[in-house]
């Protein structure tokens, strides 16, 4: 059987890269920005575009096994205006729930056999924990439950009327060899056909490794100079978060303490990486930490630090060389192509059995 893949806010094709690197075949994506459609069709040339979310009708697009989706999460984010699913931007989460519903109707409910939705960690803590409840009911089609510590759990599952649901947060920091950035997401997956959720999205798989990129310490002495591992795209850089706030007030009250604690810890909260704004990082090689310093990642180790192959981002479908401005704000807004291919591992193994 051949497995079908459809992209809604499809990025740069994180999710069809892992989907066809597991044997799903990606059949269609739907985005609106023209420099991320045109990376994306560089590499699936064969994908239909099909615009504006907004614009389309589940019941006429050609039906897939499976629908993978990031909504937007500017009004989700803990660092953004917090309007939550309410806000412009996050409320389209909405027009991926009737894109489905209307497959299934069309398709009596055979199509979308899985849907997959992932977004930040702050989704589960907006709008007083009740988004999240929402994103639940919404998938499940049947009321659920507030837990009673109040909290919403890292991982859990649903058992709705309409579909079987999991969620799970995953770091990429430990999915992949070699380690890539701290990313905190949450994975929803839903099961409408089945009650494979669990197994798609908890069941133990090997870890993503990448033979192309490596550590510090696994490199050869021929690569062993700091400068040519960067330029041969091998090496993948240990990147912490840098509060530029703190260190400025710590320098002018002479606080040493305070100045070195602008030099964030890897358990502290990253901003999203170059998503809608450059951010400075501290940064170093493990083989070299002494030269570390304060700096942005260049558009390369950026690919690299989502687990991406080499130059990505770097062409379009014309064979242009994309803005840096838009690599960088397409490679922060996507998703980590570790934790995608686990998820469509899963996902692959469940609808062929």
């Amino acid at each position: 059987m051949t497995i079908t893949l459809g992209s809604l806010f499809d990025g740069i094709g994180v999710f069809p890269l892992a989907a066809s690197r597991h044997g799903i075949t990606p059949v269609w994506a739907s985005e609106i920005i023209p420099d991320a459609i045109s990376i994306t069709k560089r590499h699936f040339p064969e994908m239909v575009h099909l615009g504006d979310i907004t614009k389309l009708d589940g019941g006429k697009i050609p039906a897939v096994h499976v629908i993978t989706f990031g909504s937007p999460c500017q009004n989700l984010s803990s660092i953004g205006p917090r309007d939550g699913l309410s806000g412009a931007k996050s409320s389209l989460f909405y027009q991926a729930i009737r894109i489905i519903e209307e497959m299934r109707d069309a398709s009596g409910g055979l199509y979308p056999a899985i849907a997959v939705w992932e977004n930040v960690v702050g989704a589960m803590l907006s709008g007083n924990k009740r988004d999240y409840l929402a994103v639940l009911k919404s998938f499940a089609g049947t009321e659920v439950s507030m837990p009673d510590s109040g909290h919403w759990a890292d991982a859990g599952m649903v058992r709705g009327r309409r579909c079987d649901l999991a969620w799970r947060v995953l770091d990429a920091q430990y999915w992949s060899k070699p380690k890539l950035a701290r990313r905190e997401r949450i994975f929803v997956v839903a099961d409408f056909t089945g009650q494979r959720a669990a197994e798609i999205l908890f069941n133990t798989r090997s870890m993503h490794t990448d033979s192309r990129l490596c550590s510090a310490s696994g490199l050869s002495a021929a690569e062993d100079h700091r400068g040519a591992s960067l330029e041969a795209g091998r090496q993948i850089p240990v990147i912490l978060p840098f509060y530029g706030f703190k260190m400025r007030g710590a320098a002018a009250n002479r606080n040493r303490q305070h100045f070195i604690r602008s030099f964030g810890k890897r358990t502290n909260s990253f901003p999203t990486i170059l998503a809608s704004e450059q951010t400075a990082f501290a940064y170093y090689y493990e083989d070299d930490p002494i030269a570390g310093c304060i700096r942005y990642p260049t558009e390369a180790e950026s690919e690299r630090l989502m687990g991406l192959p080499p130059d990505w981002t770097k062409y379009g479908a014309d064979g242009k060389e994309i803005r840096s401005s838009s690599r960088y704000a397409a490679l922060g807004n996507s998703v980590a192509l570790p934790c995608a291919e686990y998820i469509m591992e899963g996902i692959a193994e469940a609808l062929q059995k």
